[in-house]
Parts: structure tokens; sequence; C-alpha cells
């Protein structure tokens, strides 16, 4: 997107304004008329965080894309990495409920589960300033009843390259840009050296791709 003047002569006066231009999503029909179309959309998210060791690295490579993304922190980590947490929030990200201390809350009697959900949420909230709205369940094992005690929505994903199981940049990077289609939530952990490495490279892959980066509120809204 960028900003063009545009020169009007109007009953004697003469116009000067700025108009936008959609370079990067213009298409031309079959008459040669010009058409705008949206870039398809994709989400990056980040579960297990906040890392000491490189959820600093990975927020400064997304900034400098300009890329958006969504943290699924652990409450535990978030407790004990406050200034990052703080940085997640202010750098224009959302963050979301991963539990205290990242556990399958289907195996949990119910006020315990609520606790895990609550203690988080209690924690973000005193360095943000902000409640948490969505939830990824540890290991995707989520409890409907869940929903009507808390005030949270569960974003699951669409694309998930196993990234814990393997060090391996080429291999995290493969699985995500030959799977990846319109609309996917790509699953990735920000608490390894090689996660961070290959969400980067996905990110350039796929932006060169046209595919544009937006945030999961941003998806689940459209």
């Amino acid at each position: 997107l960028r900003s063009v003047f545009l020169f009007l002569v109007l009953d004697g006066f003469l116009l000067i304004g700025l108009i936008p231009v959609f370079e990067e999503s213009q298409v031309y029909e079959a008459d040669g008329k010009a058409a705008y179309q949206e870039k398809p959309k994709l989400a990056l998210t980040f579960d297990d965080g906040p890392s000491a060791a490189y959820t600093g690295r990975l927020l400064d490579g997304l900034k400098e894309r300009g890329i958006k993304a969504t943290f699924f922190l652990i409450g535990d980590n978030a407790q004990n990495n406050p200034e990052l947490v703080k940085r997640i929030y202010e750098d224009g990200h959302v963050i979301g409920n991963h539990t205290y201390h990242h556990v399958d809350i289907t195996r949990l009697p119910d006020e315990e589960a609520v606790r895990e959900l609550e203690e988080t949420d209690r924690v973000i909230y005193e360095i943000t300033g902000e409640h948490v709205k969505y939830v990824r369940p540890p290991f995707g094992s989520w409890q409907k009843e869940l929903e009507l005690n808390l005030d949270v929505f569960p974003v699951m994903w669409s694309v998930d390259p196993l990234d814990w199981t393997t060090e391996n940049v080429d291999e995290i990077v493969n699985k995500v840009v030959t799977e990846i289609k319109e609309n996917d939530i790509i699953l990735l952990h920000d608490c390894y050296g090689s996660s961070v490495d290959a969400a980067l490279r996905i990110a350039d892959i796929l932006t060169k791709e046209g595919y544009e980066f937006v945030t999961v509120d941003e998806m689940i809204m459209n």
C-alpha cells in the first residue's frame, strides 16, 4: 500500500490530496479493468514461552518484518519473565493462556483446571493490565465445560511441524511451507532456538509468496 498525490481542478480551484494505491494486491479482470484482492491470511502462534533464551530474538525478528503473532504463555514462565511478557504486549502481539504448569487439564478436577487458567491470567493481567481472552490447552485437550465458567475462547491449530521433536531448521520450514493454505494457524514454540530460526524463515518465504500474517483474533473474527 502506498499513496500518491491527486491534483484536481474544480470550479477554478486546484485541489491536492492523497489517495491510496494497493499495488501488491492489485489484479486485472478480463476486460483490463483494475480490481483489488485481499492477501490470503495466516496466523503464527507460539506456545510454551516466554523463554529468556529465545523469545527476545524472536520478537526482534518479528518487529523487523512488521509481523504480529500470538503467544500462548505458560503462567510459570510468565511469572519468571515479566519484562518479556510486557514486551510481547507492547509490541502489539496477542497473548493467550497455556495454563500455569503446562498440564493436560482434562486429567484434572474442574477446580484445579480452572485454577491453572486463572493463575496464568492473574500473572499476565498484573503485567499488562488486560485479561487473557484466548486459551490454547496443552496437548489440544480442552474441557468444553470450562467455557461456561471462564470467559475464554479455545484456539487450536491447523499446521503443526512438530518443531519440538527436531533441531533441524530446514525440516521444520519445509513441513510448514509445503502444507500451508489460506487461513491456517501455524503452531510453533518460542522456547527452542531452532524453532525461532525456522519461524523467521517461514515468515520470509510465505510473505514473498503473498501471504499476510495476522493474530488469531483477526483470524477468528473473519
